[in-house]
């Protein structure tokens, strides 16, 4: 019975079913161990979990058992799983957590993802979670937590190795291999002078192809891209793109080594800023997670779904100028949606490209006139071939060829405008400092059911007018 009771106890699960999510199963025996504060169980079935899949599991886990996942673990709970998570289900985590237990557990953490869990946190626990660490973290973390939300400073990790300029390639390496606690992951060495300012850097490929005699500052890169520790996040991250990066020293603004930014934590950036801007081009809030409640989601959408009501009544206006028009030509208020709709469309796409191109610094002065003709052309054309497409549709179904005329030549003057609104409003906005993902929106929709239904009713108008 002891054998079985040790085999049952061993016995290996798979954490991700076939469709490479969290087996249920493996949910459900996790839940089983919490329920029975089983912690032996519990650390046999995550043992070999990597950080990211332990975060998955948390995420997986009901809500009460999230907080008992971690203090039935202890010291074998890897907080770093905690910045794998949504932010809603990490401050919830954390709020249930003693103070005693986070302090533990952002102690053992690299000071980048300690400071990611520190933000979460209010005023008095960041103090009390900082007071329980030892002086050296307390500081290290506190001068982070100084620098502003969104900055490089936050962003970096603390431990880096750095030389002296007249140190030797064999005296580097035997450093290296005669400390125990050197980061985890590096890819260079840093070179210092006396007042620890940036000097430059040694790769470790050309560290290694070199001769121990070698003084360091013999073997420097050419060019080393550093960064401020008070530079916004999305600039490093367009740096790493630009130049291929893998890592990049922060120093302060005495030109000292404070850090370095490593690929994998721009990547988190440049994953946050596409959802960012997926987000705001629908009018979602930025913080708005999976795992917030009902009430918080609905507050957050109202605002944007409250503005686009206002502009659809300023469109509803163009159609009440018509009303006459309307009453005597059925085909005119059956007709008029999809003038406005194929607009919508036509100038969503144009503003998603236009936003994307923003973001990205491709999209400036030297190239704007180029872009703004180039999408000009593009509403021409496929003006032109959905004119011939809806005149010929609208001309069979109500058997009159004065009608496909009309809505042919509505169709250009729509998506001509199309593509001016949808790219002239988010230049507008940049210009203005604001974010055109955001406010873009609601004015290039206003503007394509406004142009829309007045181009089509108008020219009917005039069309039928002169018969």
């Amino acid at each position: 019975m002891q054998d079985e009771a040790s085999q049952t106890l061993l016995a290996p699960l798979p954490f991700r079913n076939a469709d490479d999510e969290v087996s249920p199963e493996f949910v459900e025996a996790v839940s089983a161990a919490i329920e029975a504060a089983d912690g032996a169980r519990l650390r046999v079935l995550t043992e070999d979990l990597h950080e990211s899949d332990l975060g998955a599991l948390v995420e997986a886990l009901p809500h009460d058992h999230r907080p008992r996942l971690v203090e039935l673990l202890g010291r074998d709970f890897d907080f770093a799983a905690l910045t794998e998570v949504d932010d809603a289900v990490r401050e919830d985590i954390l709020e249930e957590l003693e103070t005693e237990t986070v302090a533990e557990g952002v102690k053992e953490l690299d000071s980048d993802d300690a400071v990611a869990i520190l933000e979460d946190l209010d005023e008095q626990d960041k103090a009390e979670v900082l007071e329980q660490l030892p002086p050296g973290d307390r500081i290290v973390l506190q001068r982070q937590l100084d620098y502003p939300e969104g900055s490089a400073g936050r962003l970096m990790q603390t431990d880096v190795i750095a030389v002296a300029p007249f140190w030797t390639v064999g005296q580097t390496i035997d450093f290296m291999r005669d400390t125990p606690d050197l980061p985890d992951i590096f890819y260079e060495i840093f070179v210092v002078d006396p007042t620890h300012k940036l000097v430059g850097a040694v790769f470790l490929d050309r560290l290694l192809r070199t001769k121990r005699p070698v003084r360091m500052d013999e073997i420097l890169a050419d060019e080393v891209h550093k960064v401020r520790a008070t530079d916004d996040r999305e600039e490093v991250a367009r740096l790493f793109k630009q130049y291929n990066l893998v890592s990049a020293p922060v120093i302060d603004d005495y030109e000292r080594l404070v850090g370095v930014v490593m690929h994998d934590d721009i990547l988190d950036v440049v994953e946050e800023q596409v959802d960012q801007d997926l987000r705001a081009l629908g009018g979602v809030k930025a913080e708005e997670e999976l795992s917030d409640k009902v009430l918080f989601i609905t507050k957050s959408r109202f605002a944007w779904l409250f503005v686009n009501l206002m502009t659809a009544f300023l469109a509803s206006l163009v159609l009440k100028g018509f009303e006459d028009e309307l009453q005597k030509m059925v085909a005119l208020a059956v007709l008029a949606p999809i003038v406005a709709s194929q607009g919508g469309n036509a100038a969503t796409q144009t503003m998603t490209v236009a936003v994307r191109a923003l973001a990205t610094r491709e999209l400036s002065s030297s190239n704007r006139m180029r872009v703004i003709s180039r999408e000009l052309l593009v509403g021409l054309l496929n003006g032109l071939a959905f004119a011939v497409i809806t005149g010929s549709i609208a001309a069979l179904w109500f058997g009159t060829f004065d009608l496909g005329v009309v809505i042919g030549i509505a169709m250009i003057i729509n998506l001509l405008a199309a593509a001016l609104a949808g790219i002239l409003i988010p230049l507008a906005i940049d210009r203005f400092d604001a974010d055109p993902a955001v406010a873009s929106g609601p004015f290039v929709t206003t503007v394509t059911d406004i142009v829309g239904f007045f181009s089509f009713l108008g020219t009917a108008t005039l069309w039928f007018g002169l018969k």
